[in-house]
């Protein structure tokens, strides 16, 4: 199971990255260009929702299934500064960067003009975006 669950977090965070890059730009490249919100801008930032939380789940799941806690205490994890990047430090900040994620877009909906509607979705994916992109355990994709 810990192999599988494991793949599929991989595999998954790629679309992830993807598609929170691409919401994120279109978001920016609107607001900038003052273009209006329209239906494929709500597909676009809601799929990026979806993509997440389902990550989220995947990577919670993960977290259990690893064998982290069953070989070592959480003190000699916290030792470790690898350990404690892949085991404390990467959960925390991609489920703060899915609550912001969920924060951006909850506030757009209530927003009832085009251009606050994409300030806020660019404004919150942005700040996930960089928090993604931080914690990505860059050595382990390429």
């Amino acid at each position: 199971m810990y192999s599988t669950v494991k793949m599929l977090h991989s595999y998954w965070a790629y679309l992830v990255l993807i598609i929170l890059i691409i919401a994120t730009f279109n978001a920016l490249f609107k607001s900038i260009t003052k273009k209006d919100y329209d239906a494929r801008d709500f597909r676009i930032s809601l799929f990026t929702l979806i993509v997440s939380h389902i990550q989220l789940l995947i990577g919670i799941v993960f977290w259990f299934v690893s064998d982290y806690f069953n070989e070592m205490s959480m003190g000699e994890i916290m030792k470790n500064s690898a350990l404690r990047r892949n085991v404390v430090e990467h959960p925390f900040t991609m489920i703060i960067a899915v609550a912001l994620i969920t924060i951006g877009y909850s506030k757009h909906k209530k927003k009832l003009i085009s251009s606050k509607k994409l300030k806020t979705i660019a404004v919150f994916y942005t700040i996930a975006l960089i928090l993604v992109l931080s914690m990505i355990p860059w050595k382990t994709w390429f």
